[in-house]
């Protein structure tokens, strides 16, 4: 029997790359909200025995936690044989330790959550920090996607002599990625954060490379400061405006629309989280994550061995 794949509204588009891509049905997934706030799901019935995979991308953790458990909940009431999660963005990843006395270590306690309903975990580029994967999270199976390989080729397919930015040292191994795919240079600015919309970038050296078209690359874009900084003192330098490439758009508030008045030529970003930015799928990939954990050993849910 084929999966049957499940999606909240926004990642229709994307679930149904997902569906084409590994021969799976799409069933029904409907979320209605109360004008008190409370939300109310309901999901396809013919789930029993089947093997089920949601999509949701965790743009709005806090939002969608709940309806996501009432869907993974539901499904196991109706008999679901496994349960599988595809979150193309993954919140809650970079609180990873304590900063301050009394604060939640958030990562694990997310991971505890999510766990608790489904089998495995697909996600792409997760922000880890102290942790190296998310087998240090998660007790269920998981699976990583890289997206630096498309994103190296939709820039070699639509920049002149890229020059690479990384904004901040976390952005490093995106950016060594796929400068080495392409073959062009890179640079690693440095960033200091003094509070969520208050941060300030080193100024790049681009003596070695006036004539490139800079590519500011970034994991997550959420009020867009890093990035409208890095963009400003490109400006600066009198260097061409910066094409930003970004794998998770999260753009909090009005972060889009003050990226494109920073004065940068294009931005562009994977569908991991739909926005008007996407122009990278990565459906494949997803796809091809789901396949391999479909060919390992699950430990259904519940199993106690």
């Amino acid at each position: 029997m084929k999966p049957l794949l499940l999606s909240f509204p926004d990642d229709r588009d994307l679930a149904r790359e997902i569906a084409n891509c590994i021969g799976a049905e799409t069933g029904r997934l409907v979320w209605h909200r109360f004008p008190d706030g409370e939300s109310l799901v309901s999901i396809d019935e013919a789930v029993k025995g089947r093997d089920v995979i949601l999509v949701a991308s965790l743009r709005h953790p806090d939002r969608i936690a709940l309806p996501l458990r009432f869907v993974v909940m539901t499904a196991r009431e109706f008999g679901v044989r496994l349960l599988g999660l595809v979150a193309p963005y993954l919140a809650y990843m970079r609180q990873d330790r304590r900063f301050h006395p009394g604060e939640a270590v958030s990562a694990p306690l997310f991971a505890r959550f999510l766990e608790e309903g489904v089998d495995w975990l697909v996600t792409a580029d997760p922000h880890l920090h102290r942790n190296p994967d998310l087998s240090r999270l998660f007790e269920i199976s998981t699976r990583t996607v890289a997206t630096a390989p498309l994103i190296a080729d939709w820039i070699k397919q639509n920049v002149t002599r890229p020059v690479l930015i990384g904004p901040d040292s976390e952005s490093k191994q995106w950016v060594a990625s796929i400068a080495a795919r392409i073959d062009a240079p890179y640079q690693i600015l440095e960033k200091t954060r003094r509070g969520d919309r208050d941060v300030s970038i080193s100024i790049p050296d681009f003596s070695q490379a006036e004539k490139g078209t800079p590519v500011i690359v970034d994991d997550i874009v959420s009020s867009g400061r890093t990035m409208i900084e890095t963009a400003g003192h490109l400006r600066e330098l009198g260097l061409p405006p910066a094409i930003c490439v970004i794998i998770h758009p999260v753009f909090a508030g009005n972060a889009y629309e003050e990226l494109l008045d920073a004065g940068v030529a294009s931005l562009v970003s994977t569908n991991s989280i739909a926005h008007r930015s996407n122009a990278i799928s990565i459906a494949g990939p997803l796809a091809s994550a789901i396949g391999e954990l479909s060919n390992f050993q699950i430990r259904k849910h519940g199993d106690k061995n």
